[in-house]
């Protein structure tokens, strides 16, 4: 049996259903359920994802019956419009358009007005008693056939138009006549001529045949592929082609096209959002040629017509329980539906959509919280301008995506990019933005165009990146050639700083001060009702007060992971570390030689000997007296100024657990790099510079990220691990006299050896006890370690026999299961992922087959020795949405993330937790 191909939709009924989006796309799905749904659509029919497939699989060739089934379904159509295809008295001519899985906005290709040619021109303008409106429809044709199915640079068309427009002397397209509009067409076909060597086709068929094969290149065109490796979409969905017959909204002023959505797609408010032209066809409203009128005044335009649309959009956004958006044309006082499908939506209007829904009694809680993309969270917590500040605004547009940024402004894509790879901030502005400047707009911090509406594309594409974004800025008057924009007489040039505030529209010259959003009952709302559901823990990464008080704002339940060496960088603690390692270097070596000489000593039976060696022990303990005491009183001064730090983490998690990582880096980070820091510091701490530089080229490491950091450190220097432990058990002592409730979790790092563990845990468990023997005040605390290597994870069952809990650090584990070096990754892993090599930078999303592999068998390995071990996560992964439900699967206690990350981690926990008891996964 042949494979079916080709779907039809006509007269109330479809092949095809709302639930095969797979096979025909959410736009070809849509179709079919609007029309199963009585709903005016336009007869036509879909040429599915397997096509597009089988396309490329047999050399850019139509699969076998393909094509035929295609002829078979266009008479069809034919049959349900009284219509005929390339009839010269009564034309049927088609839409050509790509509608994949998910939704790619402007990634790949529509014709319109396809089976035109000199004949049915005529009948065309016959059949409407409008000349015009037949020649405008193909020039239209004419134009979008040679840039998307010939391959023609589309300014050779623009250019002409313009031409055409000063040679009628008028700005607008809706003002040429049908003879100027007939010389457009002419001027067209001559560009065609000259860009292809060929005329333009005439045969309708080919038409058609040439603009299915369009679409299927469209898919792995250059902007739909970076399109999907940003939204992380799989190259092999494939996309299909709807051939449906052409409405116009282009015949006069009753006719329209708009673009709307049934909620507000950038705050989620309820209410109709949207924009249409009167005398347009759809391209013209997506395309931001002209500034469109906003939904609202259909209702004193066409208010019958405003009424249906109402009701439609009522019907299907209860019908498919989600904020819909819809594509409709308007042909001479008639609806008709031409696309429904899920809206994209920022992160605050998800949330509330979802929220509000719920109580609407339109879906439920558990729907709710499974509604709303965990990564979407991040957008809630965008800056915004601070109220307080006095701002020069320049200019008010559209607000099309909210959030605040401020850079440079450039007005090419290509600027943004490079500029950006410098580490620049910009801001891309411009007249309008295409697909083409997918690139340069996601190197953007925000995108201004002086044209366009809310469902312009620039306003699309930037609210599903989470980018601020203002559109129909029309008194922006951009100066190409210039590199600078005026608006309401300011000049700005390229390279001025602006800020754009997404939320209210304003454009600001320079930089405005920017604060952290506050979060509203639906977001508090949401996270209530994911708190209920999710089983994972989620703690977060925090190493100062402040930072713990940030993510307990935001829900985390401990800190999961605190760092001790960011502490040192603070101020002239800097100076206490270097006093510390440098004075221990020496101290460590004259310690062992005066172990060595006492050994001798012992051992030797000549008096002489002893003597000389005498001599020499006496030496060493006066030489150690200056390196100890640089030691001692580096650890001394550390001791208390620890002590205060952790003070104040434990009382800004009152309650909840603290994991606190013992000394991890390398002590090298912490030394200056060249002789005249060296020099420097030999003058602060009244040393030789000669004899400083020497120690400092000591602790060089041809691999430091493998080699004396971690618990080695405190292997070889247990005084620092004892001054760490004494400031975090005195500490917590203190807060705890004070009322305070204090759970200190001591984390040993870069563990590779149970021996290693043991060690360090011996010194942590001395000092507890001596603390809590000189105070009479009992604490209740854990050691354990970091599994962050893989023979860690390999012998975790030995590990537990001493460590109380396990806590995965994913990004060493990654560097040390894949072999890269996190710091040099970025000059091979961009391509790695470019190229399919990697799904993802594993330094991003969780290697669940490899690293995590180690994660799980490491927790099942810990656990089968010690049953009620906690075990959590502390890398970035454990605010990444897969990663959290990786973590949820393979039955972890907890995740942990920086502050801003949390939300994202709750959502995601609960999502992961519906997702098992519905047989669902959000990352599959």
């Amino acid at each position: 049996m042949a494979t079916k191909y080709v779907y039809l939709f006509a007269n109330g009924k479809a092949d095809g259903q709302g639930n095969m989006k797979d096979l025909l796309g959410g736009k070809g799905a849509g179709l079919a359920e609007m029309t199963n749904a009585g709903l005016p659509v336009p007869p036509g029919f879909t040429i599915t994802t397997q096509a597009c497939n089988a396309y490329y699989e047999v050399g850019a060739k139509f699969p076998e019956d393909m094509w035929e089934q295609t002829l078979k379904a266009l008479r069809n159509v034919e049959k349900a419009t009284g219509k005929k295809f390339g009839d010269a008295a009564n034309p049927l001519l088609v839409s050509v358009r790509s509608g994949a899985k998910f939704s790619m906005p402007g990634m790949m290709d529509t014709v319109l007005n396809l089976g035109l040619n000199e004949d049915t021109l005529k009948g065309l303008a016959q059949l409407t008693g409008n000349e015009r409106f037949a020649y405008d429809a193909y020039r239209r044709f004419i134009q979008m056939f040679g840039k998307i199915v010939l391959g023609i640079d589309a300014e050779l068309f623009e250019h002409a138009l313009e031409a055409a427009k000063k040679k009628a002397k008028t700005k607008l397209d809706t003002d040429l006549t049908a003879a100027d509009l007939k010389e457009v067409a002419k001027e067209f076909k001559k560009i065609v001529k000259q860009e292809t060597g060929k005329n333009f086709p005439t045969d309708p068929y080919v038409q058609l045949e040439e603009a299915v094969k369009a679409v299927f290149r469209s898919w792995n065109g250059d902007r739909a592929i970076a399109y999907r490796k940003y939204e992380k979409i799989p190259d092999n969905l494939g996309t299909a082609v709807n051939v449906q017959t052409m409405v116009f909204g282009n015949m006069g002023n009753d006719s329209g096209t708009g673009v709307a959505f049934t909620r507000n797609p950038a705050t989620g408010e309820k209410l109709l959002f949207g924009d249409y032209l009167t005398n347009a066809q759809g391209e013209d409203v997506v395309a931001g040629i002209r500034n469109p009128k906003h939904i609202d005044e259909l209702k004193n335009d066409m208010p019958e017509i405003y009424d249906e649309f109402v009701a439609v959009a009522d019907k299907l956004e209860k019908h498919y329980k989600d904020m819909q958006d819809l594509e409709f044309t308007i042909e001479r006082g008639k609806l008709w539906m031409l696309q429904t499908r899920n809206g994209k939506r920022t992160g605050p209007a998800a949330v509330r959509v979802a929220v509000e829904m719920a109580r609407e009694g339109i879906i439920s809680e558990k729907e709710a919280i499974l509604r709303v993309p965990a990564g979407d969270i991040d957008q809630l917590l965008h800056k915004m301008i601070d109220p307080k500040a006095k701002l020069e605004v320049l200019t008010k547009g559209v607000n099309a995506s909210p959030g605040a940024a401020i850079g440079k402004v450039v007005f090419t894509p290509q600027e943004a990019e490079a500029w950006a790879a410098k580490g620049e901030q910009v801001i891309l502005v411009r007249r309008e933005t295409s697909p083409e400047d997918v690139s340069g707009m996601k190197s953007s911090q925000a995108i201004l165009t002086s044209t366009g509406g809310p469902s312009s594309h620039a306003a699309v594409v930037a609210r599903g990146w989470g980018k601020p974004c203002i559109v129909g800025a029309g008194e922006v008057n951009i100066h190409n050639t210039k590199k600078e924009f005026t608006a309401n007489g300011q000049r700005i040039k390229q390279g001025d700083w602006i800020t754009v505030d997404g939320t209210s529209g304003f454009v600001i010259r320079g930089q405005a001060p920017l604060i952290d959003p506050e979060l509203g009952d639906d977001f508090a709302q949401l996270m209530a009702w994911a708190d209920t559901y999710r089983r994972l823990k989620v703690r977060t990464n925090a190493d100062t007060p402040g930072d713990a008080k940030v993510a307990r704002n935001f829900g985390a339940e401990g800190i999961g992971l605190c760092r001790t060496e960011h502490m040192f960088f603070e101020g002239d603690r800097i100076d206490y570390v270097r006093q510390m390692i440098l004075g221990s270097l020496d101290f460590k070596r004259l310690e062992g030689e005066i172990k060595n000489l006492e050994s001798e000593v012992a051992k030797t039976s000549s008096p002489k000997k002893k003597q000389e060696l005498g001599k020499l022990l006496k030496h060493r303990k006066r030489e150690i007296a200056e390196p100890k005491k640089l030691y001692k009183g580096g650890l001394s001064q550390l001791l208390k100024l620890q002590r205060k730090d952790f003070e104040g983490i434990f009382k800004a998690m009152d309650g909840f657990p603290v994991t606190i990582r013992t000394l991890d880096p390398p002590l090298h980070e912490f030394l200056p790099h060249d002789e005249d820091g060296t020099k420097k510091l030999a003058k602060k701490l009244k040393v030789k510079a000669s004899h400083l530089w020497k120690n400092v080229q000591t602790l060089h490491e041809a691999n430091p990220m493998l080699g004396h950091r971690g618990c080695r450190l405190g292997v070889v220097f247990p005084e620092i691990t004892e001054m760490q432990a004494r400031a975090i058990f005195e500490a917590a002592v203190k807060v705890q006299k004070k009322g305070g409730k204090v759970l200190p979790e001591i984390m040993i790092p870069l563990v590779g050896h149970v021996n290693e563990l043991k060690l360090q845990a011996d010194v942590v468990r001395r000092v507890a006890a001596e603390v809590m023997a000189a105070t009479g005040v009992q604490i209740d605390y854990l050691v354990g370690t970091m599994i962050e290597l893989p023979r860690a994870a390999l012998t975790a069952d030995k590990i537990a026999e001493v460590a109380e809990f396990f806590s995965f650090g994913t990004n060493d584990l990654t560097q040390t299961t894949f072999g890269i070096s996190r710091d040099d990754s970025g000059k091979f892993l961009p391509f790695y992922v470019e190229n399919r090599i990697l799904k993802d930078d594993p330094f991003q999303v969780l290697d669940q087959e490899g690293v995590g592999q180690l994660v799980q068998m490491g927790t099942e390995r810990g656990r089968s020795t010690r049953p009620d071990l906690k075990v959590g996560i502390c890398g970035e992964h454990g605010g990444e949405p897969s990663s959290v439900e990786f973590c949820h699967h393979v039955g972890l206690s907890y995740v942990s993330c920086s502050p801003y990350r949390v939300p994202i981690a709750r959502l995601a926990a609960a999502q992961a937790a519906l997702g098992s008891e519905q047989g669902i996964s959000r990352t599959a």
